[in-house]
């Protein structure tokens, strides 16, 4: 196909339609749908993040998934001859998920639908920028809910009783009035203290400790890497100090040797079992003006300098409507193809108990102070994420 009726600096619109390929919507175009559709949703699966590390679930029909509380059953500490069991004080309940109320959606439109079918450095890139901007946009939804998660209270009559909600749940940890970007070796540490605190309350409150991970800015999983390099300001301890993460053997082998860069998303590090993870899509502005999705998600998060989140993937549940949805249509009106990718998504809280978020705030940082912070003026994780959790059935 001749490639010179393509304008300049806009690859998949032509100039004119003289040089159209034949076919039409029965010859090439009918290849479209099937050839960018897997691409598509081979690049969510891609780029997606978060979703490979909370309890997902995919329902076939209807709007909602139930997941069960193990509840308690009654203990007779010494039980005499004679003696009936009522047999009734056993307690079970549920959480129920919801789906939102409406789907995401990526599209675009083009009139050179021949060039994106035979041309795959074009057809690639679009599949591309449709995938990634579905899975940050979910990406940012399930890190919001994981937030969320840190701060809620506990429900009302749980059934695993009062002991387990007055103690269970983890305040948030506060690494100082320090901005995440502005992250020092003091803050690194802090940040493993926190882990070590984290396990520690999981282990004295029967809490099981399966896959935990602590996903922080890029910022402070450099400064965590970079832990025990000597630096400038090292003027009394230069090249005495001994690396963390630099796959040391005082250390365990922790991290790589200092000759890699660990420099791609993907990159994680282990310290005492749990998996450190950089994110670039942490909630760190103010979203009660900027919706990523229903308002549950728009919460204000611009005012904690959150560094992280400390969770494992019991959580949060993540429920999804049939997977991805690819449609094609032509636009006579406008002489187009329009193509859109869509994804009908829902998040809800389940064991907010293991997740705890890592914050610079320097003063009082209760899971109540939290929630104040979050709520802002719309009240978005009140009548969102909290309600939600507090509607057991």
């Amino acid at each position: 196909m001749p490639l010179d009726n393509i304008a300049a600096g806009d690859l998949v619109f032509r100039a004119s339609n003289s040089a159209a390929t034949s076919g039409g919507n029965l010859g090439q175009n009918k290849l479209w749908l099937p050839l960018w559709s897997g691409e598509v949703i081979n690049a969510y699966d891609q780029y997606n993040m978060f979703e490979n590390m909370v309890t997902t679930r995919t329902i076939s029909g209807g709007f909602s998934y139930e997941f069960p509380i193990t509840g308690t059953v009654d203990l007779k500490a010494a039980w005499e001859a004679g003696e009936e069991l009522s047999g009734k004080g056993n307690t079970s309940r549920t959480f129920k998920v919801n789906l939102d109320a409406r789907p995401m959606a990526a599209h675009f439109e083009t009139d050179n639908i021949d060039l994106l079918i035979t041309q795959w450095d074009y057809r690639s890139e679009l599949a591309r920028q449709s995938g990634l901007t579905l899975a940050n946009t979910r990406d940012r939804q399930l890190a919001v809910a994981l937030l969320a998660a840190c701060a809620v209270a506990p429900i009302t009559n749980d059934p695993r009783g009062s002991d387990f909600t007055t103690n269970a749940f983890q305040a948030p940890i506060d690494v100082g009035a320090v901005a995440p970007s502005a992250a020092t070796e003091t803050t690194a540490l802090k940040v493993l203290e926190g882990i070590e605190d984290y396990l520690v309350k999981c282990q004295e409150n029967d809490v099981q400790v399966n896959n935990v991970y602590c996903v922080v800015t890029p910022k402070v999983f450099q400064v965590i890497r970079a832990l025990g390099i000597t630096k400038s300001a090292d003027t009394t301890t230069a090249f005495t100090k001994v690396p963390m993460f630099t796959g040391a053997q005082e250390f365990g082998g922790a991290g790589a040797p200092i000759s890699m860069g660990m420099n791609a998303m993907t990159d994680t590090l282990e310290y005492m079992g749990v998996r450190i993870v950089k994110s670039n899509h942490l909630p760190k502005t103010d979203l009660e003006g900027a919706a990523i999705g229903s308002a549950k998600y728009n919460l204000k998060c611009n005012g904690i300098n959150l560094h992280g989140i400390i969770f494992q993937p019991e959580a949060v549940a993540g429920l999804s409507l049939q997977g991805m949805k690819v449609d094609t249509v032509a636009d006579v009106r406008r002489n187009t193809q329009f193509t859109v990718a869509s994804m009908l998504k829902g998040t809800g809280l389940i064991r907010p108990e293991l997740c705890r978020a890592i914050v610079g705030i320097d003063g009082s940082t209760s899971r109540s102070d939290l929630r104040t912070l979050l709520d802002g003026t719309a009240s978005n994780l009140t009548n969102g994420f909290s309600a939600e959790y507090f509607s057991v059935v």
